[in-house]
C-alpha cells in the first residue's frame, strides 16, 4: 500500500475557481497544491491552472490565509 497522497478528482480546477471568487489561499490550499505539485499523473492543463496561482500570489493577487 502506497502512503503518497492521492488528489481528488477536478481538485485543481475547484481550488482555482474557489481561490479565484475568494481572493485567498488557505493552508488546506496550500497542502492541496503541494500534493498536486508531486503528482506524476497531473494533466497539462492542470500544471498550468497552478503555475497561474503561483505568479498570482507572488504579485500579490491573492491573500495567504492560515499562516
Amino acid at each position: 500500500m502506497s502512503d503518497r497522497a492521492r488528489l481528488l478528482p477536478n481538485a485543481v480546477s475547484n481550488l482555482f475557481a474557489t481561490t479565484a471568487r475568494t481572493g485567498t489561499i488557505t493552508l488546506a490550499d496550500r497542502y492541496g497544491l503541494r500534493t498536486a505539485l508531486t503528482d506524476e499523473t497531473l494533466d497539462p492543463d492542470e500544471r498550468e491552472a497552478i503555475d497561474r496561482l503561483l505568479r498570482a500570489v507572488a504579485r500579490g493577487r491573492f491573500k495567504l490565509t492560515g499562516v
